[in-house]
């Protein structure tokens, strides 16, 4: 049996450990709220990606850090169900771009508003000066 010398006690309070644990949170709150809309993890997040508006399949790719085969799959599913449809880069005939449908719209507004709901949840017992901090150096971190 391999083992290893970290030691996972959830009151560890070392910088890479909170992070860990950061991580796993915001993937729990993305798995309970898109199981609300019916979509997947990964679903939701590709629709909160392009909230904005349309995105390239490269863009998207690196943004959700996936491999060229497994965003066109993940698109090709979300697209079948009415949510997402390709549409030609007008800077680029061979490229496509990734937009909301109407209903796709609605639902990624709803799911991205659920995250939100709880992420603000979860921080309400930090003062305005605590989540400035906070947001500033989360910013460092992800720079």
């Amino acid at each position: 049996m391999l083992r290893t010398s970290v030691n996972y006690n959830r009151t560890m309070t070392d910088l890479p450990t909170a992070m860990v644990r950061m991580a796993h949170l915001v993937n729990h709150v993305f798995a309970e709220v898109s199981r609300d809309h019916d979509l997947t993890p990964q679903q939701a997040q590709l629709m909160c990606q392009l909230i904005a508006g349309p995105v390239g399949m490269g863009e998207l790719t690196r943004l959700m850090r996936l491999e060229k085969s497994s965003m066109s799959g993940l698109v090709d599913r979300v697209e079948r169900r009415g949510l997402v449809e390709r549409v030609r880069d007008t800077c680029d005939r061979r490229a496509y771009r990734i937009e909301l449908t109407e209903d796709g719209v609605r639902l990624a507004n709803k799911s991205h508003e659920g995250v939100i709901a709880e992420l603000e949840r979860r921080a309400a017992s930090l003062t305005d000066e605590e989540r400035d901090a906070l947001t500033a150096l989360l910013g460092k971190v992800l720079d």
